[in-house]
């Protein structure tokens, strides 16, 4: 997973890496400043629109119920119950699709994901989680190792 426990190519996920689909994204002009805090009162919101255009869904929302990367299907989370946001890290539930070890991306399912947004700061000059990764739990994985790189929610991949 590449990106948030998501990542084999530059879109992927399924939190093993697994993933044998390749998927292209084009980079939003989008700037990132990590050093400001959001200003109190002020719900932040997951990165910013455009951060994966021109087909990517959640960003620059707040509290997503969808977020998609606009590539394969471990790319997007659905449902998502956000039990947490406004701290210092927004912590979820979704379904999104799990590929086992050894398996394709054709092979995965559709199944319970945590999502956690993080690295609260600003994008673009508003409040904003500038980091996101999703991982599955009830096949042991963390967000520490869920298999990759998180996703930069302010500049994508």
């Amino acid at each position: 997973m590449v990106l948030l426990g998501l990542g084999a190519a530059a879109c992927s996920g399924g939190g093993n890496g697994s993933s044998s689909a390749t998927t292209s994204t084009t980079r939003a002009a989008v700037s990132t400043t990590s050093s400001s805090t959001p200003t109190a009162g002020t719900a932040p919101t997951l990165g910013v629109a455009g951060a994966f255009a021109p087909n990517g869904v959640g960003f620059g929302q707040v509290r997503p119920t969808e977020i998609s990367l606009g590539g394969d299907p471990t790319g997007i989370l659905t449902g998502i119950s956000w039990q947490s946001w406004g701290g210092s890290q927004a912590t979820g539930t979704g379904t999104s699709t799990y590929v086992g070890p050894g398996q394709t991306v054709a092979q995965g399912s559709q199944q319970t994901a945590t999502v956690d947004a993080f690295d609260l700061g600003t994008c673009n000059g508003a409040p904003a989680y500038q980091q996101v990764t999703w991982y599955f739990p009830q096949h042991d994985q963390t967000r520490a190792d869920s298999g990759g790189t998180p996703i930069n929610a302010c500049s994508g991949p």
